[in-house]
């Protein structure tokens, strides 16, 4: 309806707060843009704990509504939280708890992935969180599927985002699912940043530096983009790069981190969710364009990397207008 309210977001602000995070939720979900039409959302700041507040950089804060104002909230955001170790607080756990009862998105940055699973919001779901806590998280929390190479994961309800800046990506996620990829792009170019990163965090894991003696694949890799529909096969692709199979793979594993088929599936499910965006192919026509041998292949390899089906990608994101 036209004269409804926008969706009330709350986010979480709590002592020794995590500025950066909780500064790129304002950023995306509370300040209005000329350019873009508005307001998208409401925004509330709702105190973990009374009182003023400690944030990093020296700053003190305070929130403006208390944990009763989350029973009202169709989206809640924990930008990171204080210390992993810590036991968030029983009666922040139980709002949270009821809230997503209700029907409230909940969603985390770096850290707040632990607010998340000590309330239990995401036993037996997959979800995400820098590298540096992914072991932590998997230790406590047996029962969450964590997935430590995604920049973020929607899995419904319950959305969890990797590093701090990875938390940008999952903003931005979360608005092309409510307002379409156009109102994302224009709110991307706004704050100057591309509107979806390709890949994970794996690129950002601390590892040896490959040596220059083991070769430049670029070459092999732009070959490979621009010929992406074809049947690639290893034995093809070191002949492309005019390499044994070994040494292919090895020089792959250096370069970029993962084996060629690996890196041709990914490259291969970022060109589709162009064309998904951007045009009205029949998703049978998008997996050939895109080299996948047969449409089931496709969807499956596409699930498997973003959590959702080729279908619903694009009823998320193509323009609503």
């Amino acid at each position: 309806m036209k004269d409804a309210l926008p969706p009330l977001v709350c986010t979480l602000v709590y002592d020794q707060l995590c500025t950066f995070e909780y500064g790129l939720c304002v950023e995306v979900f509370s300040i209005e843009r000329p350019e873009i039409r508005g307001p998208l959302y409401r925004f509330k700041s709702v105190a973990v704990e009374p009182g003023s507040l400690r944030a990093a950089g020296g700053l003190t804060v305070s929130g403006d509504r208390d944990l009763g104002s989350l029973a009202d909230a169709a989206l809640i955001l924990v930008p990171g939280w204080r210390n992993i170790e810590e036991e968030p607080p029983a009666n922040l756990l139980q709002a949270l708890r009821d809230a997503s009862a209700k029907g409230a998105r909940i969603a985390s940055i770096c850290s707040g992935v632990f607010v998340l699973a000590a309330a239990g919001l995401l036993d037996g779901k997959r979800a995400t969180t820098h590298w540096r806590y992914a072991a932590a998280l998997s230790t406590r929390f047996p029962e969450v599927d964590v997935q430590p190479d995604v920049l973020y994961i929607d899995d419904g309800n319950v959305l969890t985002s990797a590093g701090s800046a990875a938390g940008i990506d999952l903003c931005l996620h979360i608005v092309r699912g409510d307002y379409g990829f156009e109102i994302a792009n224009q709110l991307a170019r706004s704050l100057v940043i591309p509107a979806h990163r390709d890949g994970g965090q794996a690129q950002y894991v601390p590892g040896p530096v490959p040596r220059r003696e083991t070769g430049n694949l670029a070459p092999v890799l732009d070959q490979l983009r621009s010929r992406i529909a074809e049947n690639w096969t290893i034995a093809g692709i070191a002949a492309l790069a005019n390499l044994s199979r070994r040494s292919l793979l090895r020089r792959f594993h250096q370069s970029c981190g993962e084996t060629p088929i690996a890196w041709l599936t990914r490259e291969r499910i970022a060109k589709a969710r162009d064309l998904l965006e951007t045009t009205n192919a029949p998703l049978d026509h998008v997996a050939e364009i895109v080299g996948f041998a047969a449409p089931e292949t496709f969807r499956l390899h596409f699930k498997r990397q973003l959590g959702i089906s080729p279908g619903r990608y694009r009823t998320q994101f193509r323009d609503r207008s």
